[in-house]
């Protein structure tokens, strides 16, 4: 009733052939976005710095710690640095400490799931510190 197939087939399973271009694992996949997100909030917080001066020793240290971990992730690249320079401090201030706020979540949820303890611990400080920094101008708000 039906002809066999006389051709090679065009279809091919990757089982036994190389490819083209590489393929990474999960955990290499998981240093790339974390990396990322650190490296986020590392712009974020070099912006802080630049905006709130007062809280610079905290967020200068958060930084240099950032970068370090972003630096680890990438193999020892460092990362891009946003330079500290005067800026307008208010509204702007919130918003950025939300922003931070968020990318912290971000980056230790990838942390928590590749078992980084040390980025996680880094990462939930920094939640921390943003929303302590939130606080009063949430309060202040309502």
């Amino acid at each position: 009733m039906y002809e066999p197939i006389r051709d090679k087939s065009v279809h091919s399973t990757m089982a036994g052939t190389t490819s083209d271009f590489p393929h990474r694992s999960r955990e290499e996949e998981l240093d790339i976005q974390l990396a990322g997100h650190l490296a986020a909030l590392l712009a974020v917080t070099d912006e802080l710095r630049a905006l709130a001066p007062a809280d610079s020793d905290d967020l200068d240290t958060a930084a240099d710690r950032l970068a370090g971990q972003v630096a680890r992730l990438r193999g020892g690249q460092a990362p891009v640095r946003v330079p500290v320079t005067a800026a307008r401090p208010e509204p702007h201030l919130a918003a950025l400490h939300r922003r931070a706020h968020t990318l912290a979540g971000r980056a230790l949820v990838v942390a928590a799931s590749r078992a980084d303890t040390a980025v996680a611990i880094l990462t939930a400080e920094r939640m921390d510190a943003h929303a302590a920094a939130l606080e009063p101008r949430e309060l202040a708000s309502h």
